[in-house]
């Protein structure tokens, strides 16, 4: 298959863009703050992984039939990265969070002893990223997003 002509790849790439960029004004709406940096991280709603492996598997299934072996590979994979989201990535972005309180708690203390605030930024730490995975919510809409994103794209192109 040409490369360009490979609707499940153009399909998942087109899933990924559309829900990193829609975390931007889904966050404003929510918190009434403009954060553009969303569209280049992890986490947030919708789920931009979420969304293009099941973009993928839709593409797959569109393409190939749905009683094709490859779909089936296809949709074991969305679940396994679905389910990897809301499992052990949500839960190292909730470690993270406890990290970082322990970690302003302990600049906090070295602070008022030692004078942290007059130390040289290169000797401070970057907090660790806590929005790495996602809410089951978040996972949900993501593989909406893609499963709709897909048939849409279909019925265009």
């Amino acid at each position: 298959m040409d490369l360009l002509q490979n609707f499940p790849l153009w399909a998942a790439l087109a899933a990924i863009i559309f829900a990193q960029i829609v975390k931007i004004p889904i966050q404003f709406i929510a918190s009434r703050k403009f954060d553009g940096g969303l569209a280049f991280s992890t986490g947030g709603m919708p789920s931009s992984h979420s969304a293009a492996v099941t973009a993928l598997a839709t593409g797959v299934g569109v393409d190939q039939g749905f009683d094709s072996s490859i779909f089936a590979v296809a949709c074991v994979f969305a679940i396994i990265v679905m389910f990897d989201s809301t499992g052990v990535r949500r839960q190292t972005g909730e470690q993270a969070i406890m990290l970082n309180i322990l970690l302003n708690d302990f600049h906090r203390f070295v602070g008022e002893a030692k004078e942290w605030g007059n130390k040289e930024e290169f000797q401070k730490r970057e907090e660790l990223k806590e929005l790495l995975g996602h809410r089951p919510i978040e996972v949900f809409f993501g593989a909406l997003t893609g499963i709709g994103l897909t048939l849409v794209l279909n019925v265009l192109v």
